[in-house]
Parts: C-alpha cells; sequence; structure tokens
C-alpha cells in the first residue's frame, strides 16, 4: 500500500504521522510546492520511527508528481485554510484551482488510485473532482463526515459524561456550519439511545457545538484544525486499505441516493478495498429528510460557483 499526500502542512503532516504509526502501509509520499517543506517534514516523521515502533517509509518531494506513481491512495489537503470569520465556501476561488490541477497530476502518475479529498469546501471539492477526472465515482471520497461525526461523539461524551468509547454517532449532509445533520435521534450510549440519558435542551445544544465545530477550533487556534481532521483522513485509508468494510459518513456522489442527484454530499459509505464499496441509505424521519434536504440546496448553491 502506497498512500500520497498532497500539502504539507499541519493538517497534511498528521494524516501522515497517524498513517505512519498505524503501520498499515509500505510508504507515505509527502508532496509540497515550498521548497523543502515535504522533505522537512518526511525526515522528521521517519525519525520518530524507532521511538512510535513502524516501519512505513515516508519521503517527501517540492512538486515532483512523479515520486507519487503507483499511489493507492491519494489525500488532497491542499489549499489556503480558513482563518477565524472565514467560511469554508469563501476558500472556493483559490481551491478549485489548486484541487483540479493537483488531481489532474496525481492520476497522470495513479491512473487507479481512491482520491479523498479534505479540502475546502470540501463536497464542492470532491465533486470538482468528479466531474474533471473521470474516475469511477467509487474511487472518489470526500472526508468531511467522518471528522463532522467524531466531533459529534466527542460532544455526545462530554454531555453524558461517559467515555467516548461508549458512545456511537453520526453527522451526514454538507460539511459546514449550516449544512451538517448531526442524527441526535440515532445517537447511542452502549445502544442506548441518548434521550434517555439528555433533555431535549442539551441534546440541542450538542447539535449546535457539533455544528460550529470547525469555526470553534478556528476561534480558538486562529487557522483549521488538524489532530482530528488528519486522524479521520488515517482511519478512511486504513479502512480502504486493510478492505475493513466499515461505515463512514462521507461525502459521495449521488445518483437518486436519498432522493438527491448530481451533487456530493456526507452519507454514510462502506469503505473497503474498492473505496465506496456501497452507500447505505438509512431511514430518515420526515424532519432529517428534510435537512438533508435543505442541506443539498446549499452545497449545490457553492457547486454553482465553479467554473466547469
Amino acid at each position: 500500500m502506497k498512500v500520497t499526500v498532497v500539502g504539507a502542512g499541519a493538517v497534511g503532516a498528521s494524516c501522515a504521522e497517524y498513517i505512519a504509526i498505524k503501520d498499515f502501509a509500505s510508504e507515505v509520499v509527502i508532496l509540497d510546492i515550498k521548497e523543502g517543506f515535504a522533505e522537512g517534514k518526511a525526515m522528521d516523521l521517519m525519525q520518530t520511527a524507532s521511538l512510535n515502533s513502524f516501519d512505513t517509509k515516508i519521503t517527501g518531494s517540492t512538486s515532483d508528481y512523479s515520486k507519487t506513481a503507483g499511489s493507492d491512495v491519494c489525500v488532497i489537503t491542499s489549499g489556503i485554510p480558513r482563518k477565524p470569520g472565514m467560511t469554508r465556501e469563501e476558500l472556493i476561488g483559490i481551491n478549485a484551482g489548486i484541487v483540479k490541477m493537483v488531481s489532474a497530476s496525481l492520476i497522470e502518475h495513479s491512473p487507479n488510485t481512491i482520491i479523498i479529498v479534505v479540502s475546502n469546501p470540501m463536497d464542492t471539492m470532491t465533486y470538482l473532482v468528479h466531474k474533471t477526472t473521470g474516475l469511477p465515482k467509487n474511487k472518489i471520497i470526500g472526508m468531511g463526515g467522518a471528522l463532522d461525526s467524531a466531533r459529534f461523539k466527542y460532544r455526545l461524551a462530554e454531555a453524558l459524561g461517559a467515555p467516548i468509547s461508549d458512545v456511537d454517532g453520526m453527522v451526514i449532509g454538507g460539511h459546514s456550519d449550516k449544512g451538517m445533520v448531526p442524527l441526535i435521534g440515532k445517537a447511542a450510549r452502549n445502544s442506548v439511545v441518548v434521550s434517555e440519558f439528555l433533555s431535549q435542551e442539551r441534546m440541542d445544544q450538542v447539535v449546535h457545538d457539533t455544528k460550529v465545530g470547525g469555526a470553534t477550533l478556528t476561534g480558538l487556534l486562529g487557522t483549521s484544525a488538524w489532530y482530528a481532521p488528519g486522524a479521520a483522513v488515517s482511519a478512511m485509508v486504513q479502512a480502504i486499505a486493510c478492505d475493513t468494510k466499515k461505515i463512514f459518513p462521507c461525502s459521495a456522489l449521488l445518483t437518486g441516493e436519498f432522493g438527491l442527484n448530481d451533487l456530493a454530499i456526507g452519507v454514510p459509505c462502506v469503505l473497503g478495498a474498492n473505496g465506496i464499496e456501497k452507500i447505505v441509505e438509512i431511514s430518515l424521519t420526515d424532519a432529517e429528510k428534510a435537512k438533508l434536504a435543505e442541506s443539498a440546496e446549499g452545497v449545490k448553491k457553492t457547486n454553482g460557483l465553479l467554473e466547469l
């Protein structure tokens, strides 16, 4: 298993680190346009190998896509991160050009690769890769739902006073503050729905805190978060590399599923060796369906800003 991560910033470096530490990949290649930056990150990470007991080879390169040849999975983190007060949608002008160029360069050297998109606005960038590369729909995956669900579980565990391993929950819909649909009615603590433990007011607060999770961190850090996004990507890559068939909420191109067409948006997906093995059409309440439809309209509006 060879994995390429494009973008050696905080998110890209975290992706590479978590993938290497899990030791399921033989090689991780990091690319960045900044001279020497990816090489330095790769060398620094390799110097942790004996300390963290992994054998994954990590190499870095300054924009030499030939080094990525034969990659099984490619992760695109390139683009400008959010600053305080910015929405993910405001990044579209710059990031669309970057993602289009990067995805074309990756496919030139790895035509059978699976691409995971992290760059924001993530659902629209995932849609852009679908529209410009010609890869099969199962081989293009947006990361957002996996991250949003991790943040949801964090807030649920906090509210319940429970260990996070005891909590399960999922976020579908667009990867945006307004577009996320945390499925609070299906969230559970060890198979017991959380409404057995929490008041409606507290559940509403969990949903709100989840939806503004990225903005909260951006306000605290002065830029986008990186640990949880990196961990979300590494978990998805591991599911593909090890063919685990685990379910993650991912941004997938829909062609009728959930009554939606011609957009990429977060829905439950089974991940395995072929990328998206299956989109799982879970049952939704009328309220959840309405929220997903509203989220889809927001994603389509952002997609309309693309120059395809």
